[in-house]
């Protein structure tokens, strides 16, 4: 059983993962890291989950990484650093991960959040890299999802300053989709991820793969590759039901086949 999680199976789809570290705001630790990672691939492999929740507490999302860990690893301990490898499998996820942020969501906690693919925030949460004040840079991608999120001028803002910004300021930049009263938010990304898990499996896992390419490729890859997956679509089980079941004016009853 996981000592830094809290992890809800399976409802109408979706499971829900919370973040449980209360005595340190959510500092992401090895273990927490490691536990995480670990219960993506299981719910990477159910067939019961069609899409995934990552929620803090109330009071923080996740407020960076564990400092008592950083300050013991040298420069070996960090090219070393277990965390890159749980890292990894946390963005390597291929189902929808829906982020629901109260809180602190800063340094480490803003990059996990960054993993999501859509991100829900109370109107009380606060998104930061503030590495710079310890004399350091994020080092689990803040630097490079932050600029693609919210553009040039205010990741370097934010990663050089140090300073936060709020919910509505996260969502006028396109780092946060919505916002809502902070006792909401957990309910609003659960409803979100149930919406994505009622559709087709397979599209929605090709869908997602398309638009992380448009962040990689040029138009021209990126277009040839949707192209692609359209017509790999074309052979399922699920396209033939969508297409029916729209005209027989009735729910669809996709399988993932």
């Amino acid at each position: 059983m996981p000592r830094t999680l809290i992890v809800q199976p399976p409802e109408k789809g979706v499971s829900l993962i919370t973040l449980h570290r209360p005595e340190a705001l959510n500092a992401l630790s090895t273990e927490l890291l490691g536990e995480l990672a670990e219960a993506l691939d299981l719910a990477e492999g159910d067939s019961a989950t069609g899409a995934v929740v990552i929620t803090g507490s109330r009071k923080a999302f996740a407020a960076g990484a564990d400092l008592m860990e950083m300050a013991e690893r040298d420069l070996v301990g960090v090219l070393q650093d277990p965390r890159v490898r749980h890292w990894q499998r946390i963005a390597a996820f291929s189902k929808p991960l829906v982020a629901a942020v109260n809180g602190f969501a800063l340094g480490g906690g803003c990059e996990l959040a960054m993993h999501a693919d859509i991100l829900i925030a109370g109107r009380d949460a606060r998104f930061g890299q503030p590495e710079i004040n310890l004399g350091i840079i994020p080092g689990a991608g803040g630097t490079q999802r932050l600029l693609r999120a919210v553009g040039k001028s205010l990741a370097m803002q934010m990663v050089l300053t140090g300073e936060a910004i709020d919910a509505r300021h996260a969502q006028r930049a396109g780092l946060v989709s919505e916002v809502t009263e902070p006792e909401l938010t957990v309910e609003r990304a659960l409803q979100i991820a149930r919406t994505i898990a009622g559709k087709a499996p397979l599209a929605v896992r090709l869908a997602k793969e398309a638009l992380l390419k448009a962040q990689d490729l040029d138009l021209a890859s990126g277009l040839r590759f949707e192209r692609h997956a359209f017509t790999v679509l074309a052979g399922t089980a699920d396209r033939h039901e969508g297409i029916r079941a729209f005209q027989e004016k009735r729910p669809p009853r996709f399988t993932g086949r």
